[in-house]
């Protein structure tokens, strides 16, 4: 919620909503949601994503991505965020078709899912044929820096068919870079910074998740200047 109302005020156009990013990214409750809704202006996309983990989902999984978007999008958001995938890895069409009718007119992005895909140019025409407005990727890499290439060659590809928004490692200092060297126009940042508790008594000794144990007295935060900044570089070079 805070990370969203710090995306508008750093002057994001739009805010993709998701709780659990340790995860990649997860449904966000319906109450944090009509909250996001009441306090921005700018335009709020929701990740519908019932898990972590791969994107291969159980049918009680799939009609429970359903459900989300039929009340979300009576809630008034601005899009969905989905993405979906079949055994061999490739887009699964036929669910993906299904989620796209029940989300529309909404806008619809598929998300990181297709960095997984066992062929990007078949999954970006699946894509395209399926009418999705915008893709997500990372180039198939772990940072977009890394999958500048391919990112590339999808915008090329992709012509006026379908909006290529590179996300994941984006920072400051490589930006700048990623515009010139990939063609897009649209960009995926978090722009966070580590905001520390208020909690005046701690106990450190316990930790609410497992393995990696995640600070219990820090949040990451959307950071309004953060934002602000990768809006000043967009400006920039793409003036010239």
């Amino acid at each position: 919620m805070a990370s969203a109302i710090a995306a508008e005020q750093g002057g994001a156009a739009r805010v993709e909503l998701c709780q659990n990013l340790f995860e990649g990214g997860t449904t966000p409750s319906i109450g944090t949601v009509h909250q996001a809704l009441e306090r921005v202006d700018i335009k709020v996309n929701v990740i519908i994503r019932p898990r972590g983990g791969d994107f291969l989902f159980s049918n009680d999984e799939f009609e429970a991505m359903k459900h989300d978007i039929v009340t979300l999008k009576a809630a008034g958001i601005n899009g969905v965020v989905i993405g979906m995938l079949n055994t061999d890895g490739s887009i699964d069409n036929e669910r993906t078709r299904q989620l796209i009718e029940l989300a529309r007119p909404l806008e619809v992005t598929f998300h990181r899912a297709f960095d997984v895909s066992s062929d990007p140019f078949r999954s970006l025409d699946d894509l395209i044929n399926l009418g999705i407005d915008r893709l997500l990727t990372s180039g198939q890499e772990p940072s977009v820096l890394e999958g500048v290439e391919l990112i590339s060659e999808l915008v090329r590809r992709a012509g006026d068919d379908i909006i290529i928004m590179p996300g994941a490692g984006i920072t400051p200092k490589n930006l700048t870079r990623i515009i010139r060297e990939t063609g897009a126009k649209e960009f995926h940042v978090t722009g966070s910074s580590t905001v520390t508790s208020k909690m005046e008594y701690r106990n450190e000794r316990c930790y609410m998740g497992k393995a990696l144990y995640p600070p219990e007295f820090s949040i990451k935060v959307t950071d309004p200047e953060k934002i602000r900044h990768y809006g000043q570089l967009i400006r920039k070079v793409t003036e010239y």
